[in-house]
């Protein structure tokens, strides 16, 4: 099943774009091939704000937000997951607004590539609250509710928005690209199975952090479920054919997608095969060892 990719965004960097009654959005200018066109920082309220992804440390954008606060009182600042473009500028901004930062600080860092992710690992972030599972953030005019959604990272949350029936739902679903799953932090099977939690909430609109809103949520998150199961298919097929080793599957798999692009597609291999192996369909003996020999049980 293909996706429907959205790749129109209707923006001007730093400049706010009223999206619905209570959401509004400051796109950042750190366009990447991770980011899409750059980090999208949403306010949502009227007289009371709270603020989702400020982004990376960015004066411009920083600037921007303060301009688009204007003045408003800005009751918390929340945090889908700590990397680089979505977390730091956070205790800038909770400095000048007072606002208490909320989020979930547990990473397990990995060894990176060379060139492999513009994004990054946040790992000075230290919320001034960790948030749980269905916990509600109440505001003036709103509440949102934190919503775990481990795969992407295993502390990622998406915010749901009662008032308008809409997810905030950072990484873990894009309209313009599938999400990056990078062990060890990153877990497919956790990923398919948040996947899941979030189409059986049956949101009207996806709000995520890149790129623009994504309107069909369930059937858009039918395609993304699909497209993983067709990519483990692919795995299946190479291994069957005495592919095993990681590297020697990218250029197979991923021949039409940006170079630049490869050492996470190889990490996202990755964590597939750490799946197929958590569910005894793969074995390995060094399984989470990125250039191990993976062969079918």
């Amino acid at each position: 099943m293909s996706i429907s990719f959205i790749k129109n965004l209707e923006f001007e960097y730093g400049k706010v774009s009223k999206l619905s009654p209570l959401i509004s959005r400051v796109v950042c200018n750190n366009p990447s091939p991770f980011t899409f066109y750059g980090t999208g920082t949403y306010l949502i309220g009227q007289s009371d704000l709270i603020i989702i992804d400020p982004g990376p440390i960015n004066e411009s954008h920083l600037n921007s937000l303060i301009i688009a606060i204007d003045g408003l009182n800005v009751s918390h600042i929340l945090i889908t997951h700590p990397h680089a473009d979505h977390s730091p500028l956070a205790t800038k901004l909770s400095g000048i607004t007072g606002a208490k930062i909320w989020g979930k600080s547990d990473l397990k860092p990995h060894k990176p590539m060379a060139n492999e992710t513009e994004e990054g690992d946040d790992f000075g972030f230290i919320p001034d609250y960790e948030i749980n599972d269905g916990q509600i953030i109440q505001a003036n005019e709103f509440e949102i509710e934190c919503i775990a959604t481990p795969g992407h990272t295993s502390g990622h949350f998406c915010f749901g928005l009662a008032q308008e029936n809409a997810l905030f739902s950072g990484d873990h679903i894009m309209g313009w690209s599938t999400s990056v799953i990078l062990p060890p932090d990153g877990n497919m099977n956790q990923y398919i199975s948040s996947l899941e939690k979030i189409k059986a909430r049956d949101f009207k609109t996806l709000y995520p952090t890149h790129g623009a809103p994504i309107p069909n949520p369930h059937e858009f998150i039918n395609s993304y479920i699909s497209h993983r199961l067709e990519r483990e298919s692919q795995i299946i097929e190479c291994l069957k054919n005495h592919i095993s080793k990681i590297s020697d599957m990218v250029p197979i798999l991923y021949a039409n997608v940006d170079k630049r692009l490869w050492p996470a597609a190889a990490r996202s291999i990755h964590a597939h095969l750490i799946r197929l192996v958590e569910n005894k369909i793969v074995q390995s003996n060094d399984a989470n060892n990125l250039s191990a020999h993976f062969e079918l049980n």
